[in-house]
């Protein structure tokens, strides 16, 4: 027995070594379809980690991104992340793997259709499209794919696949099989379709394990339908309209979610007790909407495996649970931009050894350092610490023992020094901004790691030093509204991924470093003392997008080497001394442009296109010519239907004299201001085509002629200031339609006649009108001639008019004495006439008498038949 028994083990082991050994046997047909696809494919080799490996040297099935199946046929290629490009033909040799049962080409950049050769590949059951670069239509072959468990096509940077003829129901009744369906930012087109959405995919796929629909602009309730789907564990349904959702169902009905993001969807109501139901759980993400409420402390109990919480952006109040505290696994709290008050003690955090990451900034807590020492916090895991606007008034001590990567605590009452220990080793992003503190201790090491630093809204001062490594990674650098003096270190040339540097509204001296501006994107020293000229010194491959350099003392010209700055949208040079003529060469990539309070001069006569420019501000220097030949019609950003540029965050105008600061203008208005300079001639009546024109100003000019009437066509106007030029004419009446225009200037003028009626014009006071002695009306103390001419100060047609009128009321009187000689001569010596006149006079006066009794005899007879009546 025992040696049949043994024969038989060697002859299972042999079976098994043959298919063992047969198993690793790569098909030589399947060999060449993979080298052919490489072949085919087009991708980054510094980008590839599976098919630049692929070669002739090892069996295929070995290879990198390749799985087979026990008989040597390709079943799985995971080329996700590849750097392919290109597009990927219908005739490929990908759709010739007619075994293949999982493909995955995502993270590439494909930009092209998806190929209709993938309906050839009817064994797939997992398909990974995500973030692949596809475009346009779905294509109807991928409804044949029913055996598909796993479906993803999502993209959410910018290539949309769209759902259009083969709809998300049609999908959906195809590809029964779906336990996994992920269709994050794809479009789809019908809104009858995104309303309908859970309608669609609650009756077809009971089963339904994953379903992520970020970014599909989706609405509409939710059936009953959907609240069956008891499987589901993840749900992601971010950035959409679900205003309707019942929170209540949400938290009662699926028993089985490990992971909910309902980020953006406008979300109302408080979480309810059964969030406490959902043992789960791991992953929760409920920011951004408008939930309220306390957070009971039931509602954590049981949530022994939730790792990832939060809850900002939302309207809760009261304390802050300790049973948040109890979780034994939780990784990320963050309960940012609430309501919560009380006082939240950070010894607190002892409990939570695993916490990487907590945020409470923007609360109404007042958060307790309390006097334990960093030794007394433990062994934590901290990297994230956001305690901003937290009422601290002393650094958390641990933080000496934490090796944080990001730490915000701005907008407390922290004074004195920054310790020298708060940089760490491993900081990426530190934020003290508006605080109360004076020094940085030294001496001090910026970690090379640092890529984010804000200190802005201190009262640091003293000599600024940055001893920033030749390594940095710096990015952002924020030391605005300080008290710092001395120069722009010249460290900062280390810095050589910095995108932005502000320095404003400090001390600051010396010059701008030659070479500080090549590789920066937003450079602000404003309202220092910088002096000499704005560095030439500007490659071809600028990256400057905003400069700002007003308040100074900056002399020279502006550099011709701006030009090469292509992306620049933002220049103020304004309060400097600056002399040169206009920066014509700007004006093509310019759509904020400042440079009042310098010594520029010459003409506009720019042949560049002005299209893109939004503000224009050249007052208060010497510019002149004639207004006329400055092409407006060009002006297409200040045009409704040409809304072009950035998002503007100050500008600073005149009004009535007084210079405004306006924070946050939008993109949607224009802006000019050419007062105090020396142009002359007429208001070109282009500038009334200008239909964005927020503020307008051309005083201090030599300007003449009339208003243009075209300004009834600025319906946004909200201030326009003429003052101190040679117009005249009257008022256009257009004018006075305006109605929202607040601040009005037509002061020391010419103008002549009345004030035009209007809701608004008529409330300004009379120092908008005053230096034009031939106005009248209000709101002056003037009133008009009956023609609408005032007495005063009429212009020389006034006159002659004004004589006009009198003569034909002497010519009318002279007639009138005329003709009643000429009846008086004819009674005395006409016999005939006299009889005639006189006889007419009976008559007239008999007719009367006879009326006078007719109307007597009827007023008795109505009186007899009221005394009837009675």
């Amino acid at each position: 027995m025992l040696p049949k028994l043994l024969l038989l083990c060697i002859l299972v082991s042999s079976f098994i070594f043959t298919t063992h050994s047969y198993n690793k046997k790569c098909l030589r047909h399947q060999e060449i379809l993979l080298l052919q696809l490489k072949d085919e494919l087009i991708f980054y080799s510094s980008l590839s980690t599976n098919l630049v490996r692929w070669n002739e040297s090892s069996e295929c099935c070995k290879w990198y991104g390749v799985e087979c199946d026990a008989s040597g046929y390709v079943v799985s290629l995971q080329l996700d992340g590849e750097g392919i490009y290109g597009g990927i033909g219908d005739s490929s040799s990908l759709f010739k793997f007619n075994y293949l049962q999982k493909l995955n080409l995502a993270y590439n950049d494909l930009n092209d259709p998806i190929p209709k050769g993938i309906g050839n590949l009817t064994y797939l059951t997992h398909l990974n499209l995500s973030n692949a670069g596809f475009v346009g239509q779905v294509p109807s072959e991928i409804l044949s794919l029913t055996r598909l468990a796993s479906l993803d096509i999502s993209d959410i940077y910018g290539n949309h696949p769209s759902l259009e003829q083969q709809n998300l129901e049609m999908i959906v009744q195809n590809l029964s099989e779906l336990r996994e369906l992920y269709l994050d930012g794809v479009n789809i087109t019908s809104s009858d379709e995104r309303r309908k959405w859970s309608h669609n995919i609650s009756p077809y796929l009971p089963n339904l394990t994953v379903l992520s629909m970020e970014f599909c602009y989706l609405n509409g309730s939710l059936p009953k339908s959907f609240w069956h789907l008891h499987s589901l564990s993840i749900l992601r349904l971010d950035y959409n309209n679900l205003s309707t959702l019942s929170v209540h169902d949400l938290f009662t009905n699926f028993p089985s979610l490990a992971i909910l993001s309902l980020v953006d969807c406008q979300l109302k109501g408080s979480i309810p007790s059964s969030f406490a139901n959902l043992t789960k759980l791991i992953h929760v993400d409920l920011g951004q909407n408008f939930l309220s409420g306390t957070l009971y402390p039931t509602l954590f109990k049981g949530l022994s495996n939730l790792t990832f919480l939060n809850l900002r952006q939302n309207s809760f109040f009261g304390n802050i649970p300790h049973s948040l505290f109890a979780l034994p696994s939780l990784l990320v709290l963050d309960l940012t931009y609430n309501q919560f008050n009380g006082t939240f003690r950070l010894d607190t955090l002892r409990s939570l050894a695993n916490l990487t990451t907590l945020g409470l900034s923007h609360n109404s807590l007042s958060v307790d350092v309390g006097d334990v020492n960093s030794s007394s916090y433990g062994s934590l895991q901290l990297k994230v610490l956001d305690l901003a606007s937290c009422n601290l008034s002393n650094f958390p001590d641990f933080i000496k023992k934490s090796d944080l990567e990001q730490l915000d605590l701005s907008g407390n009452r922290i004074a004195g020094e920054i310790p020298s220990w708060i940089w760490g080793t491993q900081l990426e992003f530190l934020n003290l901004s508006s605080n109360l503190l004076t020094d940085i201790q030294k001496p001090y090491h910026i970690p090379p790691s640092l890529i984010f630093l804000y200190l802005s809204y201190n009262q640091l001062r003293g000599e600024l030093h940055l001893p920033i490594p030749a390594e940095s990674n710096l990015n952002s650098l924020d030391l605005a509204n300080n008290k710092l003096s001395g120069s722009i270190p010249t460290s900062l040339l280390n810095a050589t991924r910095l995108f932005s540097l502000d320095f404003s509204i400090n001390n600051l001296s010396g010059s701008i470093p030659p070479g500080l501006l090549e590789n920066i994107n937003v450079f602000d020293v404003a309202q220092n003392n910088i002096n000499g000229s704005i560095p030439d010194i500007i490659s071809m491959d600028c990256m400057l997008t905003y400069l700002e350099l007003s308040h100074n003392n900056l002399e020279g010209k502006i550099p011709k080497s701006l030009e090469r700055c292509r992306s620049l949208d933002f220049m103020n040079v304004r309060n400097n001394n600056i002399n040169d003529t206009f920066p014509c060469m700007l004006l093509s990539t310019l759509s904020f442009l400042a440079l009042r309070f310098n010594r520029f001069h010459g003409e506009l006569t720019c042949q560049e296109s002005w299209s893109g420019l939004r503000v224009l501000d050249i007052s208060s220097n010497n510019f002149g010519g004639r207004l006329e030949s400055i092409n407006f019609s060009t002006r297409g950003a200040m045009m409704l239907n040409n809304l072009t540029g950035t998002y503007v965050s100050q500008v600073d105008i005149t009004m009535k004299g007084i210079d405004l600061e306006l924070l946050h203008i939008r993109k949607d208005i224009a802006i000019i201001d050419f007062s105090h300079n020396n142009f002359h001639g007429e208001i070109p009546n282009a500038i009334g085509d200008l239909n964005l024109l927020f503020h307008l100003n051309l005083s201090h000019n030599a300007l003449y002629g009339s208003i243009p009437k075209s300004f009834g066509q600025l319906k946004v106007l909200e201030s326009l200031d003429l003052s101190a030029n040679q117009l005249t004419g009257q008022i256009p009446m257009e004018l006075g339609e305006l109605t929202f225009i607040g601040v009005l200037n037509l002061s020391y003028n010419k103008l002549v006649g009345m004030i035009p009626n209007g809701r608004q014009i008529q409330t300004f006071p009379v120092e908008s009108f005053e230096g034009n002695p031939g106005l009248c009306g209000l709101p002056l103390n003037i009133r008009c001639s009956p023609t609408g001419d005032n007495d005063n100060g009429l212009s020389p047609r006034g006159h002659e008019e004004k004589k006009e009128i009198e003569w034909e009321y002497v010519s009318a009187a002279l007639g009138y004495v005329v003709g009643v000689g000429i009846i008086v001569w004819l009674l005395i010596f006409c016999r005939r006439f006299r009889e005639k006149y006189f006889g007419k006079i009976e008559e007239v006066v008999e007719d009367i008498f006879i009326a006078r009794d007719m109307r007597r005899r009827r007023a008795r007879m109505v009186a007899r038949n009221r005394a009837r009546r009675q």
